[in-house]
């Protein structure tokens, strides 16, 4: 397969749908994520994280949700589990699908946006956990 620009919202589809097909295999982080979004909703899911990559890339306003709260939410619920090595692995399966499909300035920046993404996530998340005594 030919590798392109990230032009449209086929392409940030294609690039969200191919990277969660990953996710839900990975032995690290899959378990998290196909416990926490039930198999039913996981189309809808795929739709409203391309809304979210597709108005990260394209500045459209398609996205309507509050990740912060989500995650923060997800590690409760994971008895505050969620790790460094966790959006590690997240960042690197993020990365190994766009190279696979993607090139361009597109697709840097998309890795750009998930590095920061996740560094803000961890660190809002870290603020919440409870504190060892």
């Amino acid at each position: 397969m030919s590798k392109r620009e990230i032009t449209t919202r086929a392409d940030v589809f294609l690039l969200v749908s191919t990277f969660y097909g990953k996710i839900k295999k990975d032995d690290f982080i899959g378990p998290i994520f196909l416990k926490t979004i039930p198999e039913e909703i996981w189309e809808s899911h795929i739709e409203k994280l391309t809304d979210f990559w597709e108005t990260n890339l394209f500045f459209v306003r398609k996205f309507k949700g509050n990740p912060m709260k989500v995650h923060k939410d997800v590690d409760k619920d994971f008895n505050y589990g969620i790790s460094q090595e966790h959006f590690g692995r997240w960042l690197q399966l993020w990365f190994s699908t766009i190279d696979d499909l993607f090139e361009g300035r597109k697709a840097n920046e998309a890795k750009e946006r998930a590095r920061n993404i996740a560094s803000m996530l961890f660190f809002k998340m870290f603020e919440v956990k409870p504190k060892p005594n």
